[in-house]
């Protein structure tokens, strides 16, 4: 059989062994036997565009076992017939529904059966990879003999990142194949690998082409296949780590680190994790029960049943981009800190991006910035190469006419965006789209005087663009359908998360920060130290407290919007307050200039060591305000659904994900308790906490 490389990958130059001579009897598998009696069985799970490891995949891998027990092979290699790679990981919708700790351990335990009947095969297994093989798809391969991985895949257990650990005998398998300290780390952080690490650690024993798999898999089953040896280091380790003593010591620092990112209040799989290894990792199948138990328990807390949340809201957000013709030029006008960085983004991802200015300094500047952030996210030369190749600096605006989309980047001042508007029209393709990345003026007011308002629209990203996963697509009542879809493809093209949000100031997540940062700005100048009102926000869940945000953000923008907003919304919000002119004025504009509220050294906040604690009720007084705000969303319609303002302020702002978002925390604390508190606030505090009718929509 002729193999071809992963470049042109799909299913009819993936070597998949010998063809099948008649239909399968499985639904998911295909199982044949070569000349040579190797067993190839691939898993193409039917309707589906990726293989999901889902219970009747397994109880047909439990058939397939029993076929390959009462007939034995010469050897099993192990297949997907998918493109898109191995195993995405196991089926998230049977877990999601699942509230019963027996049931849930009852079905892993089947599950776990059936994997233990695969690792027990009296002939070899082979797992063959390419792609993605995450969670419940590298627990399957653990309980194979030999993995050989295509050049390209990527290994990880992201069960953490839903609340959980693994739960297919992950745990205990990985750390008897690898270094346990690896391999606890991939299981902690959630972090994926690629080949060449998977190599390193003994995740997997080869590497090869597609071209090549055939002899890969000859050279396993005739012997000739030389398994690598650790390096004596790993050997120590492991050595150490297989003693109580040495568990201990590593579980006590692996607890620290764990703390730094995730409080076991809030995120407990992490610990359960460290738990179970420092207990039990020198007894494998006291483990192997143990860990059953854990996830079945992890499973029904409220941090994994939000978390699970989280996870379907960003796929509910990843099928909103749709599908459309892909950008294969974009003209990006305005090279500040916002339109340098999504030059620079859109560039990364294998677009042709003119970046133009009027000025050469703030062009050389992108310019500079974009090196250093393809050099520390593509950690290899030749991407840095490729990506600043893509990125061409553009003092005369020239790009504008190849452009299929224009993305406008300049200071939010009406007057200069309707001249980049004039002069961008004028040039611009008739099938091109106009947008702007405007935070706060409305698009109908930005799209007075164009010739063809239809095509504009508004695509708001958030800062650091390389970070931040959620664009906003903003619509108004002249833009057409076919315009906001391409924005939407664009924004997926660029492995970003599209919200559709209509025109209104300040969209959504604009709209619902600044009542939260200002009540912070209130609490300061009723005297609360800075530091007592971020640990306030951050013992709720937040990645930062809102003091340190608007300094990251930047105290002039912060000023800006709450002007625009508090003069558009006619809300009984806070002013901005004295000072922050003044800083703003002084040019103390916060992380950006190394001063703000905060000093700033080396991109850090120095903030006191000690300072007080936060009172009772301060951390309502933060956070009630937004999701009052966020019902006042809903109420208008700026957003379609709960689903999507919930994954915009997650996704957007970092609001706390085990709370599920803000809609779906007012739900679980009780609608009715949330507006009585609103309104004791407001008795207190004023009309700017008066419980929006909006909540009536979430009886």
């Amino acid at each position: 059989m002729t193999g071809i490389t992963l470049g042109a990958l799909n299913e009819r130059n993936l070597e998949l062994g010998p063809t099948p001579a008649k239909k399968s009897k499985w639904k998911h598998f295909r199982l044949t036997r070569a000349k040579d009696d190797v067993a190839w069985l691939i898993l193409d799970k039917q309707g589906s565009s990726a293989n999901i490891l889902s219970m009747d995949v397994l109880r047909e891998l439990s058939e397939v076992i029993s076929e390959l027990e009462a007939t034995p092979a010469r050897a099993l290699v192990l297949r997907s017939g998918k493109t898109s790679g191995f195993v995405a990981g196991a089926d998230i919708t049977e877990f999601g529904v699942m509230t019963d700790e027996d049931e849930i351990a009852a079905m892993l335990g089947e599950g776990n059966k059936i994997l233990d009947r695969l690792d027990a095969l009296p002939f070899p297994t082979i797992a063959v990879v390419h792609g993605f093989c995450l969670g419940g798809g590298l627990e399957l391969i653990l309980a194979c003999d030999r993995r050989i991985a295509i050049d390209g895949a990527r290994f990880g257990f992201p069960e953490v990142l839903l609340g959980l650990h693994p739960g297919l005998g992950g745990s205990w398998r990985s750390i008897q194949l690898v270094n346990p300290l690896e391999a606890m780390s991939m299981m902690l952080t959630g972090k994926t690998v690629n080949t060449r690490a998977a190599k390193g650690m003994g995740l997997v024993d080869a590497v090869t082409e597609e071209r090549h798999v055939i002899n890969a898999v000859k050279s396993v089953v005739d012997g000739s296949f030389r398994m690598p040896k650790k390096p004596l280091p790993q050997k120590l380790i492991a050595q150490l780590a297989a003693t109580s003593f040495g568990r201990r010591l590593a579980a006590k620092k692996m607890r620290a680190e764990a703390s730094k990112k995730a409080p076991k209040k809030h995120y407990p799989a992490p610990y359960a994790l460290i738990d179970l290894w420092e207990d039990l990792g020198g007894e494998p199948k006291v483990m192997k029960e143990a860990e059953v138990a854990s996830f079945a328990k992890l499973l029904t807390t409220d941090t994994a049943k939000s978390l699970v949340r989280v996870f379907f809201l960003r796929e509910n957000l990843k099928k909103l981009a749709g599908k459309a013709e892909e950008m294969k030029h974009v003209h990006v006008i305005g090279a500040g800190a916002m339109g340098g960085d999504i030059a620079a983004w859109c560039a990364w991802q294998g677009i042709s991006v003119s970046l133009a200015d009027m000025q050469p300094k703030p062009l050389a500047k992108a310019i500079g910035k974009a090196a250093a952030l393809f050099g520390k996210i593509g950690k290899k030369s030749r991407l840095t190469r490729d990506g600043l190749d893509r990125l061409i600096p553009d003092l005369h605006g020239d790009g504008v006419g190849r452009a299929d989309l224009i993305i406008e980047a300049v200071p939010e001042n009406l007057d200069i965006k309707k001249k980049v508007y004039a002069i961008a029209e004028q040039r611009m393709k008739k099938d091109a789209i106009l947008a702007t990345n405007t935070s706060s003026i409305p698009l109908e007011t930005l799209r007075e005087g164009l010739a063809r308002p239809e095509r504009l629209v508004g695509i708001h990203f958030f800062n650091p663009v390389s970070r931040m996963q959620l664009v906003e697509v903003v619509s108004h009542d002249k833009a057409s359908k076919e315009a906001l879809a391409a924005a939407r493809a664009f924004v997926g093209q660029i492995d970003r998360l599209p919200a559709p949000v209509k025109s209104a100031p300040g969209f959504v997540v604009n709209r619902a920060l600044l009542p939260y940062m200002l009540e912070a700005m209130v609490l300061l100048d009723e005297g609360v130290k800075a530091e007592t009102i971020d640990k306030a926000a951050e013992e709720f869940g937040m990645p930062m407290g809102p003091i340190e945000l608007a300094d990251q953000v930047g105290l002039d923008i912060c000023l800006h919007v709450a002007e625009v907003l508090k003069e558009a919304l006619q809300w009984p919000m806070p002013d901005p307050p004295k000072w922050l002119r003044d800083k703003v004025a002084a040019g103390d504009l916060g992380a950006k200039t190394g001063r703000g509220i905060y000093v700033w050294t080396k991109g850090e906040a120095q903030k006191e060591k000690t300072f007080p604690e936060p009172y009772d009720g301060m951390t309502d007084r933060l956070i009630l305000p937004m999701l009052n705000v966020c019902a006042t969303l809903l109420r208008e319609g700026v957003a379609e659904s709960e689903d999507v303002i919930d994954g915009a302020m997650i996704f957007g702002t970092g609001f706390a994900p085990f709370r599920g978002g803000p809609l779906y925390y007012a739900r679980k604390r009780g609608v009715e308790e949330v507006r009585a508190k609103l309104r004791e606030l407001q008795a207190a505090h004023g009309e700017r906490y008066r419980p929006d009718d909006g909540w009536d929509l979430l009886k």
